[in-house]
Formats: structure tokens, C-alpha cells, sequence
């Protein structure tokens, strides 16, 4: 790998923290200064990208998070991911006339589980108080922030639809009838109203306090707000009509955020922990084991060998993704078949010198009718119409679509986290009068049928793409992640193979020339299915896009340093820290000393 790095590698012993967004991410570390540890920071720095990239994510959004606890030595699951609510029925949605959960709107949303995620991390793992954590995002919330270029761009392009179809989220996001300029100070006051009042929960103890904040959010005036706003709306969305909303009271008030055990791979000495298959983690997990008995460190790592290679494991994996992945709680996951050594290495036969334009998951003895209805999905036209408002992702890579956050955090004392919050998005629903935020959309990744581990169903967890990664070698240990919807555990796969073999620096490996495939079935609304496609930055060369295309790729060439927004922090075994963030869109910093 190049030495050459856009930016200095961070290096310090006392605490690191990188995020996609420099004020969140200087905001966690002023966490750390104070005396907090990793999860003060953590929760400070999230508060804080829900204000500053509110296209991205927002309270009433979902969020992933791994943690490791330097005391015991644990690394676990934290599930911020709201279920299905108990009105979301295959039936109810078919008679709406709909073949797609809509990718926008009330339709879309499952229970918010975002702000009681972080709360939970705060009150379990944290030491600040709850006031402490919260002011800064209060405080750029009231008093405003300069407004990313990207968010005043999406907010423009959507605000006549915001006028005509959303007011809610007209007043909020076009104060005085008009999209913000770029870099203009942009305020929330009813967000920073609402932090405020949740800041200022009662409680005789810190947890007490932090527990009466999620109560207010379930059950107290979140809860209200929501619910009173609910109980006439209906909303245009993405479908080209307007819906009633099926979440319940009940749904919000019954919901809790949890842990859970980490699913992990070994590879090349690093154990690789990630989510289990409610997210899309295990397909990282699963490209690494097709790879592992290929000779990566032979190659060049902005060669076509290389970037061929990575492409075809990406798609197998993938297509096991869409075939086989969904709640473990609600459907039965083969995940033990599928990271293991036999079923990879008959994967890994299937990659041959020429691209392959077929879906091709695997057969898994006793779910191969998985295999049968994902083939099947996969070549279906659902009709959906033309497209308007709609989800953030990365796949098109326009100003108008964003698509999620990102950070990770180091302390002084070994604690870790690396979280992937999303959902809530400006784009997602219309802003809930007095509360500064909309709902989410992230039901849109359900399907309307029944036997799936993906079908809609009341309780269950959508199968997302957000997936936080923790890798752990020789006492060394790294958190590390991306937005980008699926291309997420893409470019965190091509990112971590350069580092296990190539070496250098975290950001050297930020730096590099990324790529992704297009060509499995789209998580979101409305579903594309781009067979044989990838796009690929300029960077790589022009001799090796020329011979990806003669193996039968269809190479879509990016604009330069357009693709990926990966950050990463590690802590060496000798306890020296390092953190790096990636130069795209040139708005996420590393920050640390």
C-alpha cells in the first residue's frame, strides 16, 4: 500500500474519535477531556450527528452499535433496532394495493429505537450525566450550525414537496419559506426543545434520571406528540399516495433496546466480530470466508485480479444475504452453515475468470426454497412507478440521496465503540409537530409475502444494512465502519483485506481507491437489481478498469473520491492509539491525542 495519506494518521494514548462529521466528532473527544469515557463520548458525539446531519439520521431512527468493555473484557451487541409494529401485516399492506413497503412515509416505519439505544449505552456503560451528554446537541440545535452544503442541496431539492405535501417539515426545514444556503447557520429549536426537556428528566440517581428520559420518549411527551400527530395524519409517500400510519402506542411503549453476542469469523489471525443477521454484518463475515483460501497477498491491491476477486465473493455472499438473512428471533438462520468451511469452499469454486451475471445463492440443505424465491424475486418487475421522495442511500451517489453516519470511539482505558446510526431521515416523513424530527422508513426493507425470513411481520426486526465492525488480534484491537446502505460491508471488506494484507497506515488504507457491486437485489425502495454491474473510483487506473470490462464487468467509472465515508480507530497492543477518517465528501475527521 501507498504511504501517501490526505491527512495525518491520529496518534495519541489518551482517547481518539472519528465520525462522519468534524463537529461531532470534536464534540465526543470534549467528552473525553471532561472525564467521560468511550460511551459519554459515544452518545455525545451521536446526539450531535442527529443535529448536523439530520438527510443522515435522526432520533426516531434505528442504530447498531458494538461495544468493548475494557474491565471484563466482553465486546457485545447493542440492538437500537425498532420491530415491526403489531398493525404491520402482509395484509394490510396488499390491500393498500401495495406489491412494496414503501420507501417513504407512515407505511415505512417501524418502532424508533435510536434514542433509547443510546440511552441505554449511557446509563449502563457511561459516567457523565445525562444533562452533560446532551448540552452540545442542545446547543447546536438552539443556537444553529453551519449547514452541510449536502443538506441544504437535499433540502432544496425537496422543498416543494415539503410545501405542497409535508408542512410539518416545511417549517422545520424551510424556515421563512426557504431552503438554507450552504454553510448558512441552520437552527432547530423544537429539537433543541425537546433534547432540553429530556436533558431535564427527574431522578434521584443518574440511572433513575437516564431511565425517566426513555420513559418520557415511550410513554411520556415524545410518546404524546407522536401518537396525537398519528392519530389523523395521512401521508403521501414514495407510492404516490397517502397512508395512515399502522404504529400503535403500544408498539413505542412496549419496545426495549438490548444486547446480544456478536457473530464472529476468524481470519488471517483477526477475529472479526459483527452483528448477527438482522443486519447485514454476516456478509462480511461470509466474503471473508469464500476468501480465505485465495492468495489475496499475491496480488496487486489496485490490480483486476484483486478487485475481480473481492467483486465475485462479494456477489455470493450477497446473494446468501438476500436469500437467507432476517431476525433470528422470528426465522430460522443457517448462519452456521454458512460461515463455514465446507459451504465456502464450494462457493469459492464458483469464481471463475469472467463475471458472472447470474444470482447465484447458495443451497442450503432444508432451505433451498430460500434460494428458489430469491432467484425468483430477483427477476420480478414490481411496477413501482416514477420515484419521488425517497430513502438515503449511497447507490446513486446524488446530491439528492444521502445515506447514513458513522463513528468510533477509543478511551484512555481500552473501551471501544463503533455504531452505525441511521433512519430518521429528513427525507423519510414529515417532521412531528413540536418535536424537530420525523419518523423513520425503515420497514421499506420488509417483503410483502408470506415464509421469508424478510416477510413482514409484526415484532420482527427488518433485515438492515447497518453494520459496525470490531476486529481483534494479539491484543490489538480495532472498531471500524461506513454509511452506504449495502455497499457498507463492501467497502469495509476491501478496506480490512488491504489491511491484513498489505499493512500500512489506517488512513493510507482510507485513502485508497474503492469500488462496489451493484448487482444483487437493492435493500431499499425500490429494489433494483443491476446484474454484472459496479462502480469504481478513477483512482484505480485506467488499465485496470479496461481489463475488469473484458472479464464482463459493467464498469461504471465514480467521480473522484466520491465513493465510501469509512472511518476507523485502533488500539495497538502496547496501548498507543491511532484513528483515521476518510477524505471523501471532506467532512469527517479523526480527532485525539
Amino acid at each position: 500500500m501507498s504511504d501517501f495519506t490526505t491527512r495525518p494518521e491520529i496518534r495519541g494514548t489518551f482517547g481518539v474519535v472519528t465520525s462522519t462529521h468534524w463537529i461531532a466528532s470534536a464534540v465526543g473527544m470534549s467528552m473525553l477531556e471532561r472525564g467521560g469515557n468511550a460511551f459519554d463520548a459515544a452518545v455525545a458525539c451521536a446526539l450531535v450527528l442527529q443535529v448536523v446531519e439530520p438527510h443522515l439520521n435522526g432520533p426516531a431512527g434505528d442504530m447498531p452499535a458494538i461495544l468493548h468493555l475494557a474491565q471484563t473484557g466482553e465486546t457485545k451487541v447493542l440492538c437500537a433496532q425498532g420491530v415491526a409494529p403489531a398493525g404491520a401485516t402482509v395484509e394490510h399492506y396488499r390491500y393498500a394495493g401495495l406489491t412494496l413497503v414503501p420507501g417513504s412515509g407512515l407505511l415505512a416505519t417501524v418502532v424508533p429505537g435510536a434514542f433509547d439505544g443510546w440511552m441505554l449505552m449511557l446509563r449502563d456503560h457511561g459516567t457523565l450525566t445525562l444533562a452533560e451528554v446532551m448540552q452540545p446537541a442542545i446547543d447546536y440545535a438552539r443556537d444553529g450550525h453551519p449547514v452541510l452544503p449536502r443538506v441544504a442541496h437535499t433540502i432544496a431539492g425537496l422543498a416543494d414537496f415539503f410545501a405542497r405535501a409535508w408542512p410539518s417539515s416545511a417549517a422545520v426545514w424551510t424556515p421563512g419559506g426557504a431552503a438554507p444556503a450552504p454553510h448558512a447557520l441552520f437552527r432547530n429549536p423544537d429539537l433543541a426543545a425537546t433534547y432540553a426537556r429530556l436533558a431535564a428528566s427527574a431522578g434521584d440517581t443518574r440511572a433513575a434520571q437516564i431511565d425517566a428520559a426513555r420513559d418520557a420518549w415511550r410513554a411520556g411527551f415524545v410518546a404524546d406528540a407522536i401518537f396525537d400527530y398519528l392519530a389523523d395524519a395521512e401521508v403521501m409517500d414514495v407510492s404516490g399516495a397517502a397512508h395512515r400510519a399502522v404504529l400503535a402506542r403500544k408498539d413505542l411503549s412496549d419496545w426495549r433496546a438490548t444486547y446480544e453476542d456478536t457473530l464472529t469469523f476468524e481470519y488471517h489471525g483477526w477475529r472479526v466480530h459483527k452483528t448477527h443477521a438482522w443486519g447485514q454484518g454476516p456478509v462480511m463475515l461470509q466474503a471473508l470466508a469464500i476468501l480465505k483460501g485465495i492468495d489475496l497477498g499475491a496480488m496487486d491491491p489496485n490490480g483486476a485480479d484483486f478487485v475481480h476477486t473481492v467483486i465475485e465473493a462479494m456477489k455470493l455472499a450477497y446473494a446468501d444475504r438476500e436469500a437467507y438473512y432476517g431476525d433470528p428471533a422470528h426465522s430460522d438462520i443457517p448462519m452456521d452453515v454458512l460461515l463455514s468451511d465446507a459451504y465456502n469452499a464450494a462457493r469459492r469454486g464458483l469464481i471463475g475468470a469472467q463475471a458472472s451475471l447470474e444470482q447465484r445463492p447458495g443451497r442450503v440443505p432444508g432451505f433451498a426454497h430460500l434460494a428458489d424465491a430469491y432467484i425468483e424475486r430477483s427477476g420480478r418487475d414490481f411496477d413501482v412507478g416514477p420515484v419521488g421522495a425517497q430513502e438515503p442511500t449511497m447507490s446513486h451517489l446524488t446530491e439528492k440521496r444521502g445515506d447514513t453516519v458513522h463513528l468510533d470511539v477509543i478511551d484512555r482505558w481500552g473501551n471501544m465503540v463503533a455504531a452505525t446510526p441511521s433512519g430518521g431521515w429528513l427525507q423519510s416523513n414529515p417532521v412531528i409537530p413540536g418535536l424537530g424530527f420525523p419518523l423513520n422508513s425503515r420497514a421499506q426493507m420488509f417483503w410483502l409475502e408470506h415464509g421469508l425470513p424478510t416477510s413482514l411481520a409484526p415484532g420482527r426486526r427488518p433485515r438492515t444494512t447497518l453494520s459496525p465492525s470490531f476486529a481483534e488480534r494479539d491484543g490489538a484491537r480495532m472498531v471500524f465502519g461506513t454509511p452506504g446502505g449495502d455497499q457498507q460491508d463492501q467497502w469495509q471488506l476491501i478496506w480490512f483485506l488491504r489491511q491484513v494484507h498489505f499493512g500500512g497506515e489506517l488512513q493510507a488504507g482510507m485513502d485508497a481507491p474503492l469500488f462496489h457491486s451493484m448487482h444483487f437485489q437493492g435493500s431499499f425502495y425500490p429494489r433494483d437489481v443491476c446484474p454484472g454491474e459496479m462502480m469504481i473510483e478513477p483512482a484505480i487506473g485506467a488499465e485496470t478498469i479496461e481489463a475488469l470490462r473484458a472479464r464482463g464487468h459493467r464498469v461504471t467509472v465514480a467521480e473522484p473520491w466520491s465513493i465510501g465515508r469509512l472511518t476507523a480507530a485502533m488500539r495497538a497492543a502496547d496501548g498507543t492509539l491511532s484513528a483515521a477518517a476518510t477524505p471523501r465528501l471532506m467532512q469527517a475527521y479523526a480527532v485525539g491525542r
